[in-house]
């Protein structure tokens, strides 16, 4: 068979595929997605996949008709494996956990482009050391568009990069607790990892409300509070401008901190991206951005914009933690900022991910769907979630309860669905998943 001039990522390919199939991942006879698709999800020449799948016909794997889709044929006997279903290790089938985008749509060309510019645009000294802060150029780009696309008050001088948002919250907490800090207020559902990282700083976590309007403002002393309000994470209210206005004043009284973290505020559907509560007080209000939603988690870059009383605080503890983020990726990023890659891949992914959020809402139509104005999940109540985790399990389709997201105790039953997660080709199946378990 002639090969193409992707070999290794043919190759690559084929071995995937054949461990789907002898593992069970992929059933006898499941239709897979046409090679225009896959290639498109996989960022492969068409032609690399249209040999894949005819080599793995020739071998038995597949069954390949002309004008029909290609299935699993039947493993060879002396490699089937054990149904390994309830072992954890095992990656499920259909993933609707919430948490990462779609990392096949990365846009490997374009960060390909803006690579090719780091290494020839990076003098040699930077490759030797770097700012702690941030590469001055990506600073830069960073403080011109989160001021253009997010109305951030924002000059580069107090913009710090760092390896996403725990590192940033991190670097926080530690700096608050320097300066005299002890409670800090966390949405009560958050992310589970972040009251642990407020603890492990020195701080004790306080939970905060939430309801149709985002967080409640707190009372009590706190010297700090860590909120979502263009998106709240996972329940999906946008905090309302009274809200805005209450959390602002109680900050402003009392000196506290609000960290604001904008970790999906691109990706609204109803309107236009709501704007930054940073602009509303930057002397009061600590930025926090990052590049795993708009591009993908393995890049491990994130920015805080910092009032001018922490930048060199927050700067020193950084630089004790890891010297400074990687420079070739940071210059990079910057690279992509400038050409307008970065505004182009969040305006292909938007429109992406509101498809995603209609065709979860049509599949779903008889039950509830909420927090779909924005972002990249929807909250789905339900009478009781064990047995549709349960239902979930058997079909190899991994879901989160919103529990898990809860830190205070528990609260009314609910999913938290995660519509960005699976590759294009995959989403239909994950979704017909979805339907049978809760339909039990």
């Amino acid at each position: 068979m002639a090969m193409s001039g992707d070999g290794p990522r043919r190759v690559a390919l084929e071995r995937a595929l054949r461990e789907a199939i002898l593992s069970g991942r992929l059933a006898q006879d499941e239709r897979l997605p046409s090679t225009r698709a896959l290639a498109s999800d996989l960022g492969l020449a068409r032609g690399t996949v249209v040999e894949a799948y005819a080599q793995l016909a020739v071998e038995g794997y597949l069954v390949t008709r002309a004008g029909a889709a290609a299935r699993v044929g039947q493993a060879p006997a002396a490699f089937a494996r054990v149904d390994d279903r309830a072992d954890p290790r095992r990656p499920p089938r259909h993933d609707l956990r919430v948490g990462s985008p779609d990392v096949a749509a990365f846009p490997r060309e374009a960060w390909l482009r803006a690579m090719r510019t780091a290494l020839r645009e990076t003098p040699d000294f930077a490759l030797a050391t770097s700012d702690p802060q941030g590469e001055p150029r990506l600073r830069a780009a960073l403080a011109a568009q989160l001021g253009r696309a997010r109305g951030v008050a924002v000059t580069p001088d107090r913009v710090l990069v760092c390896s996403g948002f725990s590192q940033g919250f991190s670097l926080l907490c530690r700096a608050l607790h320097d300066r005299g800090v002890r409670r800090i207020g966390l949405e009560d559902p958050c992310v589970p990892d972040y009251p642990a990282i407020a603890v492990k700083s020195g701080l004790e976590v306080v939970p905060l409300a939430v309801d149709g309007e985002g967080a409640v403002p707190p009372g009590g002393d706190l010297g700090a509070v860590l909120v979502t309000p263009a998106h709240q994470f996972p329940l999906g209210a946008t905090m309302s401008p009274s809200r805005r206005a209450a959390l602002l004043e109680w900050a402003r009284a009392r000196g506290a901190l609000v960290i604001e973290d904008d970790y999906d505020g691109e990706f609204r559907y109803d309107r236009s991206p709501v704007g930054a509560l940073q602009g509303l007080d930057p002397a009061h209000v600590a930025y926090a951005g990052m590049a795993s939603k708009t591009l993908a988690p393995g890049l491990r870059l994130g920015w805080l914009v910092l009032p001018p009383s922490l930048v060199a605080p927050v700067t020193t503890i950084k630089e004790l933690d890891d010297r400074h983020a990687p420079v070739l990726d940071q210059i990079a990023l910057a690279a992509l900022i400038e050409s307008g890659g970065f505004d182009r891949q969040v305006r292909r992914m938007r429109s992406r991910y509101r498809r995603r959020r209609d065709a979860l809402v049509a599949a779903l139509r008889e039950h509830r769907v909420l927090g779909i104005a924005a972002g990249l999940h929807a909250v789905v109540p339900v009478d009781a979630v064990e047995p549709v985790l349960a239902a979930a399990a058997e079909r190899s389709l991994a879901l989160s309860s919103l529990d898990d997201f809860r830190h205070s105790g528990t609260g009314d039953p609910a999913l938290v669905i995660g519509y960005a997660t699976p590759p294009g080709h995959a989403y239909d199946a994950a979704l017909q998943a979805l339907r049978e378990a809760l339909s039990q």
